[in-house]
């Protein structure tokens, strides 16, 4: 009879394990900024799944800019943390196909990009 009830329990525990991991997996959704995006004008940047970042940026004067570093997206605000230490806060949204963001060059200057995904 106590073998029994061992057995009632384990199943029971392995049940109750099982199904919370299948609702928090189904309820897991992918971040829409993972993979590379672009734009007409060469500007790049590639999202990792590790929350780090790569991005080749033309400024005005036409010269390309490399960043890389990591990234934390709170809602639609997001922390760029770049290879020298330097931090900037940036709003971005993606409407259809399109990821609108204000990018920070190294010496200050903003730019309004609209990039779309070249790959995920």
């Amino acid at each position: 009879r106590r073998k029994i009830i061992m057995n009632k329990k384990k199943i029971t525990l392995i049940l109750t394990l099982t199904l919370l991991t299948t609702f928090f997996t189904s309820c897991y959704s992918p971040n829409p900024l993972y993979g590379k995006w672009a734009d007409n004008f060469g500007n790049t940047i590639t999202f990792f799944t590790d929350l780090n970042f790569s991005a080749k940026i033309y400024n005005s004067y036409n010269i390309q800019e490399d960043f890389e570093g990591a990234y934390n997206v709170i809602e639609n605000v997001m922390s760029f943390t770049k290879s020298d230490g330097s931090t900037t806060l940036t709003e971005w949204d993606i409407r259809g196909s399109i990821l609108y963001i204000t990018w920070t060059t190294g010496d200050g200057e903003t730019l309004n990009l609209s990039l779309y995904r070249v790959s995920k």
